[in-house]
């Protein structure tokens, strides 16, 4: 079983940044894929970023357009979402993904979820 745990959310102005966190407890951290994903108010869920088991590639959505950066650090078992240049169009809630595969490019069939942490951009 895998828990993961979302923090770093909050309020910032449009043009800000924030940083995510998603700290992973329970089985190898290290063999799993990682993602983010996002969930505006009456709108779909919707992959943001995922990561390989490695870090070495990560693979966004295409809304992104080098706006974030997503990467992990395996000794900590904690997977990061940096977001620079944050539009007031980006506030949902931000959850983290996990799975045990090497396609970083899914964006579905995860297994496990955080609880989610709340993006608001102001204007």
């Amino acid at each position: 079983q895998v828990q993961l745990v979302e923090s770093g959310g909050g309020l910032v102005q449009a043009g800000g940044s924030l940083r995510l966190s998603c700290a992973a407890s329970g089985r190898t951290f290290s063999g799993l894929v990682m993602a983010w994903f996002r969930q505006a108010p009456g709108k779909e869920r919707e992959f943001v970023a995922g990561i390989s088991r490695g870090g070495s590639s990560t693979y966004y959505g295409d809304f992104v357009k080098g706006r974030f950066t997503c990467s992990r650090d395996n000794a900590k078992n904690t997977a990061y979402l940096q977001m620079n240049s944050l539009k007031p169009e980006d506030t949902a809630v931000y959850y983290c993904a996990a799975r045990w595969s090497v396609d970083y490019t899914a964006t579905s069939g995860y297994n496990y979820w955080g609880q989610g942490t709340q993006v608001t951009v102001s204007s």
